[in-house]
């Protein structure tokens, strides 16, 4: 039983080669982990953490994908002064662990658009029960960050989906930008050193996660001179640049069976004035990834739709590198949730869009 202390399970975030075991505590508390005989802590300069609700503890994947368990360590303290801080005892919650060793039939559910919801997008998101791989995450999960209170439904989903035993993708959305703690988010949300874009390995599967950010231009009076998402997409096509340089891609390796793309936005699709901001980029980012990266599937969520769009589409405006799966579809005035799930094999993709209740509204196969 999960203690008290606790808000939701744990959640297993994959960054790189690391895994970022999130736990989300309803009080202030120090978090380590303990995977075999050894310990892992959420701690600034050796110094643990207990001023804010989420705790992060980054450990690497050979450890936890061989352990395959791991204990979540988690200490309340009632005064944290200067001298003979006071705290409770310990209490700990200990949790299987199963990472992607499969090189078939590995499913996948993606969820994004949530916009705070909590109840029906997890339901969506459980299609698979415990035969669940791999869940992404794929932005706008609060409605906007105006309150550090709303990161949390982040770790609620992914815990109600998971319940900690199965690795997690998150790929941040356009309305995550927005509100009094955007800038925070870094801090409340699984990212590469404080990147919103990285690389991700499990198992055979390597994923490019990409982040498109706002939705129209930094001038927008929208934003009213909060962002300068421009910047930072330059920054992102000099990634994708190093990565394609490096001569012993990533992605290349011979233990690569599947290569997927994921990001909020479907980048490919020409969009109305104004949420055209980078056609230019956008453009390149596709090349750049049709060309060396040569990715399998295409996870994309922003536009409320549960679609497929094939290379060479009607919506293909600028070059798509591989067949994009547009897979979450809201309907919170109805209290439904459409949410793509996906099975990897044998060289090419089934595609399901099923709601809440498991009811399955569309079926795709996608080859590659």
């Amino acid at each position: 039983m999960l203690p008290t202390e606790f808000l939701f399970s744990p959640s297993v975030f994959a960054v790189e080669d690391n895994y970022l075991i999130c736990v989300a505590a309803s009080c202030e508390a120090t978090v380590s982990v303990r995977i075999g005989e050894e310990m892992f802590y959420d701690a600034s300069n050796g110094i643990l953490r207990s001023k804010k609700y989420l705790h992060m503890v980054e450990v690497p994947m050979e450890i936890l994908d061989r352990e395959k368990k791991y204990t979540v360590i988690l200490r309340e303290f009632t005064d944290r002064c200067p001298y003979w801080p006071k705290s409770n005892d310990p209490v700990e919650y200990t949790s299987d662990f199963f990472p992607v060793e499969k090189t078939e039939n590995i499913n996948i559910a993606y969820v994004s658009d949530t916009h705070g919801n909590v109840e029906v997008p997890s339901k969506a998101g459980s299609y698979f029960g415990d035969a669940l791989d791999i869940l992404v995450l794929g932005g706008d999960i609060a409605d906007h960050s105006g309150d550090v209170e709303n990161f949390k439904t982040l770790f609620n989903i992914a815990g109600n989906i998971t319940n900690g035993k199965h690795p997690c993708i998150f790929s941040r959305g356009n309305h995550d930008l927005r509100g009094h703690c955007a800038e925070m988010l870094a801090d409340y949300t699984p990212t590469s050193g404080g990147k919103s874009y990285y690389t991700v390995k499990l198992g055979c599967i390597w994923a490019l996660v990409l982040d498109c950010s706002e939705d129209k231009a930094d001038e927008s009076a929208e934003y009213g001179h909060t962002i300068a998402c421009h910047d930072f997409r330059l920054r992102e096509t000099r990634f994708i640049n190093k990565l394609i340089a490096n001569k012993e891609s990533e992605y290349d390796k011979s233990n690569v069976k599947y290569k997927l793309m994921l990001s909020h936005v479907p980048f490919a699709i020409r969009y109305e004035d104004p949420f055209n901001p980078e056609e230019e980029i956008y453009t390149e980012w596709c090349r750049l990834c049709r060309e060396n990266i040569r990715p399998d599937l295409w996870l994309t969520g922003h536009k409320h739709t549960a679609e497929i769009i094939k290379c060479g589409d009607r919506k293909d405006d600028f070059g798509q590198p591989c067949t994009c799966v547009i897979g979450s579809k809201p309907d919170f005035s109805a209290n439904t949730f459409v949410c793509a799930l996906v099975t990897l094999n044998e060289g090419k993709a089934d595609v399901i869009f099923a709601d809440q209740n498991g009811s399955v509204t569309e079926k795709h196969t996608v080859e590659f």
